[in-house]
């Protein structure tokens, strides 16, 4: 065995360089093993992909339309005079949004009534933990929180976590 013979041809270094570069196989590994896993597994997939679409491609009360024609319309109205109009004809069509940035233009809108609506959408999510606040979010919402109408700062409390 100490021959010659007995041993496999070593290797360049440039021949292991291209063996690196070159991309595993990994289909082996991921096929499910027999029949019934198999359409156990194709089954699981369509139920994943059923459901991904109907969150994805849903209509009505905000799910799923953050990249809809209203929302477009509300983001091109930040900063100018009619985003009170985008967030009113948003609002009239499909109710409050459940995007934060979409409800943090709500906040921005100058209209109490939709500030309100921006808040409570807010609080909603917070209670059912469906929401993680970003730093700007949590500024916007302290800054209402400490203003002098008594119901929006509630709102924005209660949205905050506080009460």
């Amino acid at each position: 065995m100490s021959g010659e013979d007995d041993e496999r041809p070593r290797r360049s270094w440039s021949e292991i360089d291209k063996l690196r570069d070159k991309p595993r196989s990994r289909s082996d590994e991921r096929k499910p093993r027999g029949a019934a896993a198999e359409a156990r597994s194709r089954a699981a997939t369509q139920q994943y992909l059923k459901k991904l679409d109907g969150h994805l491609f849903a209509k009505g009360r905000g799910r799923g339309d953050s990249g809809g024609e209203r929302a477009s319309a509300i983001r091109a109205a930040l900063g100018t005079p009619g985003l009170a109009d985008a967030c009113r004809a948003y609002l009239r069509e499909l109710g409050p949004p459940s995007d934060p940035g979409l409800l943090a233009a709500f906040l921005d809108a100058p209209d109490r009534e939709l500030q309100l609506v921006g808040l409570r959408a807010l609080g909603e999510r917070r209670r059912l933990g469906d929401l993680a606040l970003t730093v700007g979010l949590r500024a916007q919402l302290r800054t209402l929180a400490e203003g002098l109408d008594d119901e929006l700062a509630e709102a924005a409390e209660d949205a905050l976590g506080g009460g």
